[in-house]
């Protein structure tokens, strides 16, 4: 399904940066929307080296980190472009925000710190973090153009913890929702967003290159395996106490922990305060071939997430035929059936977990592959890249 030449539908979407080569979800998403006739427009508000490859228009907010006497200066400016280039948007958006109850201080600042938006013309302004939306709950209004946020779990869950009624405005306007997961729909429910305004459009992976006949046979050393960011939301530390367990009950097995962050230093001490630091290797972030590689050698993914969107790791080793253990945290019971496709532990269970890994090892070889060939199918014609993107082409021409 393509738009034609003579109603090509402009997508501004809205990041922090333009989207590393890591960041497979967003370039995939710019890239099958062209596809499909689209154009897209990408505001962020930093620039790096990676944007030469997307093909479309970058527009980058202005640097007010730059002294008082500077900023003062870009200020003006940035006010005088608003209002003689663009008056009726600038004007608009006051007046939106003006009715809102925002402050007059606080409203010529968002007026000034949203310029850059103002001089584009596209019909949806889509954001691609809830937190992107905050201070700007109505500058699509003020562009004439449909509005749009992705939630992606964090966003949706600890951001209003760390900032308490960041989205009461948000909540209250007339727009169109983007998530992960059923579930993430449902919560959505609980702020009495209409229902019609949610669509939950799951990730998606690359299926051809992570599609392989390759499967590493169970041994007496069990081969686990992680791919995450190292950060407290992913729960490994509550995986290694699994895994300390785990060699209590006298089981080889070697763990493989892909990713880097801020929790590496911690998780390394923890693993050798639990006895099994010779055990596991923490490799920091590796390309995806080297992931793939590593993936193939492996026999059991453990997510053991206290809180996760979704997850293409999980999916990435599914349809590489791993057996599959992940926490109920949001969207991965739907990532993984339990049962079906895999194996879903109630979060924060170290010792459950532990449990589980062992019922894994001892299940038998044709039950193994049963599951296997059935996540490997759900994953080829539920999660690739082809059908994510006609239900983003759904989203915005409906």
């Amino acid at each position: 399904m393509s738009v034609s030449k003579s109603d090509i539908i402009t997508i501004g979407l809205v990041l922090s940066s333009v989207p590393g080569y890591s960041e497979t979800f967003f370039r995939s998403k710019i890239k099958g929307l062209q596809r499909h006739g689209f154009k897209v427009i990408l505001f962020v508000d930093y620039i790096n080296e990676d944007e030469a490859d997307l093909g479309c228009e970058v527009v980058v907010a202005k640097n007010f980190n730059a002294g008082v006497l500077k900023n003062t200066w870009y200020s003006f400016l940035a006010l005088l472009k608003s209002f003689f280039l663009h008056p009726s948007k600038s004007l608009t958006l006051y007046r939106l925000n003006k009715i809102d109850g925002i402050s007059f201080k606080e409203n010529f600042k968002q007026v000034i710190l949203n310029q850059f938006f103002l001089a584009q013309n596209v019909d949806w302004l889509h954001f691609g973090f809830g937190m992107l939306a905050v201070h700007r709950e109505n500058v699509a209004e003020a562009m004439q153009a449909k509005m749009a946020i992705s939630f992606r779990g964090f966003d949706l869950y600890l951001s209003p913890l760390k900032h308490p009624k960041c989205y009461d405005l948000l909540f209250k306007k007339d727009i169109k929702y983007h998530v992960l997961s059923q579930e993430m729909k449902e919560d959505l429910l609980n702020y009495n967003i209409n229902s019609k305004n949610i669509k939950v459009i799951t990730p998606a992976i690359n299926t051809q290159f992570f599609k392989s006949e390759r499967q590493a046979v169970f041994t007496e050393k069990i081969q686990l395996i992680t791919v995450a960011r190292l950060h407290w939301k992913k729960g490994i530390e509550y995986t290694l106490e699994a895994l300390a367990h785990l060699k209590n009950k006298g089981i080889a097995f070697h763990y493989t922990v892909i990713g880097d962050g801020a929790e590496r230093e911690r998780l390394i001490f923890a693993a050798h305060q639990l006895g099994i630091l010779d055990q596991v290797t923490f490799t920091g972030k590796l390309s995806q071939n080297e992931v793939k590689t590593k993936l193939e050698k492996a026999n059991i993914y453990i997510q053991y997430s206290i809180q996760e969107g979704f997850c293409n790791a999980v999916l990435e080793a599914q349809v590489l035929g791993l057996m599959c253990v992940v926490s109920n945290a949001e969207g991965l019971s739907e990532n993984v059936l339990d049962g079906e496709t895999g194996w879903v532990v109630t979060k924060r269970k170290p010792k459950l977990l532990t449990e589980k890994i062992v019922e894994i090892i001892n299940v038998s070889e044709d039950l193994k592959q049963k599951m296997r060939n059935v996540a490997i199918s759900r994953v080829l014609s539920e999660f690739n890249l082809e059908k994510q993107q006609e239900k983003f082409v759904h989203f915005y021409q409906n």
